[in-house]
């Protein structure tokens, strides 16, 4: 999630790519002050946690995700880009182990942002090759078929889909995928299905973007606050929790 984009010269910056993440990491912060407010400190905030909710949270985060493989596109390391994340995923997942145990990260945003972003880098020269018309259906498709394998089945809803053997789950090592065993807890998870295939989507209709065939909009700055927050949404991932618990420690006196 390295979101400076280490773009090419020939390359017009799009404002509005800047503008949707710095929006999406705005949300996400506002979400984990009223998760730390709720769950840390027992202030609940009506319907912030309703079933609801966190269809919006998804939302966001697949708004987030899907303009960060458009940013692949512009990106001249994508490799580089997706190691530097995951090893910081990592790093989190470390702080949290030690000291919130009873809070544990295990692939979270910038886990499966980094492993995208490899994953696009090696395989990139042969999904290129699909047709933009061709790939994004089928992007959707296999979003739709997947978006319950943390739940047990493949299909778009448990009543049509096909339940998967529970012997994939009960293994335990396969959560990177969604295949989450009884009692699996994280409290941020993303896994590779569907979420991969949102960040294609988002891969493919970046060939628009970088030949500087989408609309003029686009590529225009309308709201520099907002720019800024998208240019570096990596750094205001890593830094708003630690300043946010340092706010709530001063304000509640304890974390």
């Amino acid at each position: 999630m390295n979101e400076n984009i280490n773009a090419a010269p020939r390359y017009r910056r799009a404002g509005f790519m800047d503008e949707v993440r710095g929006f999406c990491i705005l949300c996400m912060v506002f979400y984990h002050a009223m998760f730390d407010l709720n769950f840390t400190y027992g202030i609940h905030i009506p319907l912030m946690f309703d079933g609801w909710f966190g269809v919006i949270r998804d939302i966001f985060a697949g708004a987030f995700m899907f303009i960060s493989g458009m940013a692949c596109r512009y990106s001249r390391n994508n490799a580089k880009r997706g190691i530097e994340c995951f090893f910081i995923g990592m790093i989190i997942t470390f702080v949290f182990a030690f000291f919130a145990p009873q809070a544990p990260i295990l692939f979270g945003i910038l886990h499966f942002m980094g492993v995208s972003m490899m994953i696009y880098a090696v395989f990139d020269k042969y999904l290129l090759k699909i047709p933009v018309k061709i790939a994004v259906p089928i992007c959707i498709v296999l979003f739709v078929l997947t978006r319950g394998i943390s739940s047990g089945y493949l299909g778009p809803v448990k009543e049509l889909g096909i339940a998967l053997p529970r012997v994939i789950y009960d293994a335990g090592l396969l959560f990177p995928l969604g295949f989450i065993k009884p009692g699996f807890q994280s409290m941020d998870y993303f896994p590779l299905l569907p979420w991969l295939f949102v960040f294609l989507a988002g891969a493919y209709i970046g060939k628009y973007a970088v030949e500087d065939r989408m609309p003029d909009f686009f590529y225009k700055t309308h709201c520099k606050p907002l720019a800024w927050c998208g240019r570096y949404t990596l750094w205001i991932y890593v830094l708003h929790q630690p300043i946010m618990l340092g706010i709530f420690l001063l304000i509640f006196g304890h974390i």
